[in-house]
């Protein structure tokens, strides 16, 4: 380890993780000797062996506080395995971009990073409880699949004016049990408008005449719509 002389230190033993895909850079500082602090630099890959062989060594040099920045979504393993040991720091990149002095290498980075936090410098940001997380990423993939199902029946409905079949017009949801039933017929061929009619359901009404087409005799059929 090299021995580094600094005049002024608040938290004892500090550690900061500069975080990438597949390795991060861990820089440990712990006191020294006489008002020297000792600092220690090491490179883990990203996998769960490794960054449980990085738990330990911050065990064993006793780190109370680990900060990371909170970069894409590459902080959650090391963040998640090492909130039960340790007070796990996230730090949001924006307040991190605004103190000066930042180098441009990852691994002076993670150094810049431990010596600002040992200063409380920097404050943490929000991480809920595993309970709450697992609930948002639910609720969150819940609205996207709304959102992805809802472009689906846009979609088909342009589709459906594309061709000049006028399913909108006369049933106020296209997508309910005789709209299904509408388009799984034209799928399959069917053509008839009296057949299509038909096939409204639950609560369709009668609509004024001619919705669908006349009779060759010219008069209007009157067809239902939902």
């Amino acid at each position: 380890m090299e021995v580094e002389f600094d005049e002024q230190e608040i938290i004892q033993r500090v550690a900061a993780l500069d975080i990438g895909k597949a390795e991060l850079v861990c820089c440990v500082r712990v006191p020294g000797p006489g008002r020297r602090r000792m600092q220690e630099v090491r490179t883990f890959s990203t996998m769960t062996r490794s960054l449980l062989a990085m738990s330990d060594s911050l065990t064993s040099l006793g780190v109370t506080r680990v900060v990371m920045e909170a970069t894409s979504d590459y902080w959650r393993p090391p963040c998640y395995l090492l909130e039960g040991s340790f007070q796990t720091w996230l730090v949001n990149a924006g307040d991190v971009k605004q103190l000066p002095g930042r180098p441009k290498t990852d691994r002076l980075d993670a150094v810049w990073l431990c010596k600002v936090a040992e200063r409380r410098m920097l404050q943490p940001s929000f991480v809920p409880p595993a309970p709450i997380r697992i609930l948002r990423d639910l609720t969150r993939y819940r609205v996207d699949l709304v959102t992805a199902r809802t472009a689906e029946k846009q979609r088909v409905e342009k589709l459906l004016e594309d061709a000049q079949i006028k399913l909108s017009v006369v049933a106020s949801d296209i997508f309910g049990v005789s709209g299904r039933e509408m388009m799984a017929a034209l799928i399959a061929g069917e053509r008839d408008p009296n057949t299509l009619a038909e096939m409204a359901g639950g609560r369709c009404e009668p609509r004024p005449p001619a919705w669908w087409k006349r009779s060759s005799d010219g008069s209007a059929t009157t067809t239902r719509s939902c």
